[in-house]
């Protein structure tokens, strides 16, 4: 899995990080960050529910 973050189109509204916070957090700035060694989601189940949650489709989620 790998994930992406448009760091221009998020809002930092923080859905990802309350739908998966084992792989998302937000930055000094409020908006969407991984937590380190995450980028491939950990093989948690809530990624791609993390993605979908982001109200501005700012997080893009494809398998390798």
């Amino acid at each position: 899995m790998h994930i992406d973050i448009d760091k221009d189109v998020c809002i930092g509204a923080g859905q990802c990080a309350l739908a998966a916070p084992g792989v998302f957090t937000q930055d000094d700035d409020g908006y969407s960050a991984l937590l380190p060694g995450r980028e491939d989601g950990a093989g948690d189940q809530m990624t791609r529910e993390a993605a979908r949650a982001c109200p501005v489709s700012a997080i893009a989620v494809t398998d390798t």
